[in-house]
């Protein structure tokens, strides 16, 4: 953050106001470290013997010691009991008047304050009280006023530099450089895509943080977030609406105070309305490249070629795969991370949508984004064999075979091909087609107690052989053929026929 320090309002600047005259009587040694350091927001002043119950936190304390008159200088449980209530009450410091009620500081209250910690100095007669308050309210009133006009200098840096072509990464930098620490800025899908200082952080601390990120991410809500690791605290701040959050950045800092929030929030809102407008321009750039992806498909690249290389760069280079995703994986977060991922390795990857769901085509040779995004989003993607673009309708079919006989993850069709054409006909319209094309045999040998389906079934697994047939079914010969000619009646159908002999096994093999 913008340094103020010579304004802290700390009792180590109290006491290095010279015109006060003010001297410190505790042994520095015997302070806690951060004593002097530790800032104060008031100083007050009493002689009451218990003043606590009108004090707060971070106070320095005036008294001239006419509370101790009775006690003198030779009880000492006064003082102790005195300087254990400021103790307990957080007084950050107690100054003495002397030449009031007494000469110099009582010893007894010197060796209680040094016992407790406390830090003790002296205000010399010719300094009033007044003047004490006075000059730390200043110091107090001239931080504030450093801080605003520093919270002002640095939202006019930020706006500039939202003005340059990067604007985004520009911004993100000036607030690091402003709030002197490490910013981060994370897209939707929880992937850091922009920081400075570039690399400040450690392993572990940059896991820490990503892994809050995809909590946040995950929540939906736009809300904050803070984590610390290893001592060391961030602040993360959500872009954009509940239920649409476009990123999270992430700052190496833990409280800060009004002004560095107003600074964060200005930029926050700018982040905002910038990815907003990319998004608008993002739903713009989705419909042309889903008019690419038709052009494409009719076997003739040239124009999306031309679109391509005025819009975002060449096409991938040929030899291609295609694939494309489940309908249900569409998101924003995965349009996002592609146009993202484009802009990267320009020339490496297209994308469009297609009808029932992302088509993407890359190089034959380069295909390790297939993987990242299969991984990330946890959906199923099918990959055609690779191919040129004249090929491009055809890869896409290849791809819709392997994405609906893979699971989750990545499914090459060179695999998916391999169980075979017939098992295409496990679906729900095969099984149907397959079971309307039997209910006839189905029905006449629940009828007649007649076994017409399983005679017919082992006929075909015989390769249309009436012996084998037989054998497999303990029967004759000749009642296999008097079952065969029954079925053809039923059926209406001459079983003679190649084609429907064909059409038949594959009923069976649908129903399994």
């Amino acid at each position: 953050m913008a340094a103020t320090a010579d304004l802290e309002p700390t009792l180590g600047a109290l006491l290095g106001r010279r015109e006060l005259r003010l001297r410190l009587a505790s042994d520095v040694h015997d302070l806690p470290g951060d004593a002097l350091d530790r800032p104060i927001r008031w100083v007050h002043g009493s002689d009451l013997a218990d003043p606590t119950p009108f004090l707060a936190d971070d106070l320095v304390l005036l008294t001239t010691g006419t509370q101790f008159a009775a006690a003198g200088d030779v009880d000492a449980q006064p003082y102790v009991d005195y300087v254990r209530r400021l103790s307990g009450r957080a007084v950050a410091g107690l100054g003495f008047g002397t030449e009031v009620a007494r000469t110099g500081i009582p010893p007894a209250l010197e060796r209680a304050c040094r016992d407790a910690g406390m830090p003790l100095f002296e205000v010399p007669y010719d300094t009033p009280f007044i003047a004490v308050a006075r000059a730390n309210a200043e110091t107090i009133a001239a931080q504030a006023y450093a801080r605003r006009s520093w919270a002002l200098a640095a939202q006019r840096a930020i706006s500039l530099a939202a003005l340059r072509p990067d604007g985004l990464g520009a911004t993100i930098g000036e607030l690091a450089r402003q709030l002197n620490t490490w910013v981060g800025m994370y897209d939707a899908a929880g992937e850091l895509v922009r920081e400075h200082p570039a690399d400040a952080l450690d392993a572990d601390a940059a896991r820490s943080v990503h892994d809050e990120v995809g909590a946040v991410l995950r929540r939906g809500a736009r809300a904050g977030s803070s984590l610390r690791r290893d001592g060391r605290a961030f602040t993360l701040q959500t872009l954009g609406r509940g239920g649409r959050l476009r990123g999270v950045v992430a700052i190496a800092a833990g409280d800060l105070d009004r002004e560095g929030r107003d600074v964060v929030t200005s930029v926050i809102s700018m982040a905002s309305l910038a990815l907003e407008q990319h998004q608008r321009l993002g739903r713009a750039r989705d419909v042309l490249r889903t008019g690419m992806l038709q052009s494409l498909r009719t076997g003739d690249p040239g124009l999306a070629r031309r679109i391509s290389r005025d819009a975002w760069g060449p096409m991938p280079v040929a030899p291609i795969v295609v694939a494309v995703t489940d309908a249900a994986a569409a998101s924003d977060a995965l349009g996002e991370l592609l146009e993202l991922r484009a802009d990267e390795r320009r020339g490496a990857l297209f994308y469009g949508q297609g009808d029932d769901g992302m088509v993407l085509a890359v190089a034959a040779a380069e295909t390790e984004i297939l993987d990242e995004v299969a991984t990330l989003f946890a959906l199923a993607l099918g990959v055609s064999a690779p191919t040129g673009y004249d090929g491009f309708d055809a890869a896409l079919q290849q791809a819709r075979v392997a994405r609906d006989r893979g699971g989750r993850g990545v499914t090459h069709f060179a695999d998916a091909s391999r169980t075979g054409i017939l098992s295409a006909l496990s679906t729900h319209e095969g099984r149907a087609l397959a079971s309307a094309l039997l209910q006839p045999l189905v029905a006449h040998d629940a009828a007649h107690a007649t076994s017409l389906v399983p005679t017919l079934r082992a006929w075909l697994d015989a390769d249309c052989s009436h012996e084998a047939a037989a054998r497999a079914l303990g029967v004759h010969r000749h009642t296999v053929r008097t079952r065969l000619a029954a079925a053809e009646a039923v059926l209406g159908r001459d079983l003679a026929a190649f084609a429907f002999r064909a059409e038949l096994w594959a009923a069976f093999a649908a129903l399994g």
